[in-house]
């Protein structure tokens, strides 16, 4: 059995076979969580066959995942949903199992990485192509033309949101490409229109901000020609909030609620023929109490839920521990009902990842957290890779309203190329051809 095990693992070769496990846990992300779970474990049965054909190498930038993991295990020595942090914890393993098996494989070249990221890339493209086939069809049945749009488009399961941090990231790896084929010119403009159709308002702009700071800042192109691509590019960002029907109307509804409140037509929240009527930031900030047909949008829930947040923190001194990993929504639902909201707002985490964090596992959580997202992004700055940098200002930016490590896709996406970009050389060099 063992001289059997070892034919077979000899024919494995390292890395080229890390580059394609490492490519299929990427491109699994949209799938059923099945797939993304095969992809992960086979990937990790293989860098743990290494573990004595490989030498061990210290990484900082692995070993912190690794210990933010270690907090939310500990955390169940006072959590308040014991259940709840045991259940999150399997969901959450891969944090620690994936920087881990980075650990113990030989390490992978910047053209290897490079590779894995071009795979990925194309298969979101292929991905876009068949949420717009579907789209297609379902309009034809229903004449429904939000199908086209936002969760719709990909399903409410799979959410927009994640899928445009998929698909923003594999649209900045062809835009990093100086001579693009006909085939990778595509690719990207698949990639861009489903950005634009999925109208996340929050990665939109980060890429807007990034693929300016991009033309500007690292691009050799010719000036003119950058003057006319950031132009062409400013304009499709602004049609895109302004003329696409979903994305203007999100908009103007953030906009109006900033201030003053509107009727709203909502029936994910509230069944019926009720009317819904939406709270301005300001009221989801200081109202005692609200009516069971009141809406908050995106902005509004999110100051809500870190107002639910600092209150908390007052009330149930939870500074040094928190709640317990995965065990705040008890409390979430609890002052829910406090303020009289619907019940559909019992389900909302805090939508804030650093709040997720702080509330759950408490200062030292966040602090780690912190320091992790500190040492990606110095990395990235001290290597100049653009792509690299990218990555780490969408997940600063994008952490501020959505608990992304709250899903096992969130993790797994966030947690793989973390890992990719932070074990590869720290040299500081241009960015490499990635034709």
């Amino acid at each position: 059995m063992k001289e059997n095990y070892l034919k077979i693992s000899n024919l494995i070769k390292a890395p080229t076979v890390f580059i394609y496990l490492l490519a299929a846990v990427l491109i699994s992300l949209p799938l059923k969580y099945a797939f993304g779970s095969i992809s992960c474990v086979l990937f990790l049965v293989v860098a743990f066959s290494y573990v004595f054909k490989s030498k061990f190498t210290y990484n900082k930038a692995l070993v912190l995942p690794m210990i933010f993991y270690l907090l939310m295990v500990i955390s169940l020595l006072w959590t308040r949903d014991f259940q709840s942090t045991l259940v999150g914890l399997k969901k959450e393993a891969f944090i620690f199992l994936i920087p881990l098996a980075f650990l113990l494989i030989p390490k992978l070249s910047k053209e290897s990485v490079y590779k894995i990221f071009r795979i990925y890339s194309f298969t979101m493209a292929v991905y876009a192509v068949y949420y717009f086939i579907n789209a297609i069809f379902r309009y034809v049945e229903t004449g429904n033309a939000r199908v086209f749009f936002y969760h719709e488009l990909v399903t409410f399961d799979l959410s927009a949101i994640y899928v445009s941090t998929f698909a923003s990231f594999a649209l900045f790896y062809f835009i990093l490409i100086k001579n693009k084929s006909v085939i990778e010119q595509i690719a990207t403009l698949i990639l861009a229109v489903l950005i634009a159709l999925l109208t996340s308002r929050t990665l939109l702009f980060i890429d807007f901000l990034l693929f300016i700071c991009y033309y500007i800042f690292f691009s050799e192109t010719h000036k003119g020609i950058k003057t006319i691509t950031v132009f062409a590019v400013s304009l499709f960002f602004v049609f895109s909030l302004l003329f696409v029907s979903e994305s203007r109307e999100r908009l103007l509804t953030e906009y109006d609620t900033v201030l003053v409140d509107n009727t709203v037509d909502n029936n994910k929240i509230i069944t019926g023929n009720q009317k819904l009527y939406d709270v301005s930031v300001g009221e989801a900030w200081s109202s005692n109490h609200f009516q069971p047909n009141n809406f908050l949008p995106g902005v509004a829930l999110r100051v809500f839920q870190t107002r639910l947040f600092i209150e908390m923190l007052q009330e149930q001194h939870i500074l040094f521990t928190g709640f317990g990993f995965d065990a705040s929504q008890e409390k979430i639902k609890e002052k829910t009902r406090q303020y009289n909201l619907s019940k559909g707002y019992e389900e909302f985490n805090f939508h804030n990842q650093y709040v997720q964090t702080f509330a759950e596992l408490g200062l030292f959580g966040f602090i780690v957290l912190l320091t992790i997202l500190y040492v990606n992004i110095k990395n990235a700055w001290d290597n100049k890779s653009f792509l690299h940098i990218a990555f780490s200002i969408t997940m600063i930016m994008l952490f501020l309203s959505e608990s992304f490590l709250s899903r096992q896709r969130g993790v797994v996406f966030f947690i793989t190329i973390y890992c990719l970009f932070n074990t590869i050389s720290s040299t500081p060099k241009q960015e490499i051809d990635i034709n």
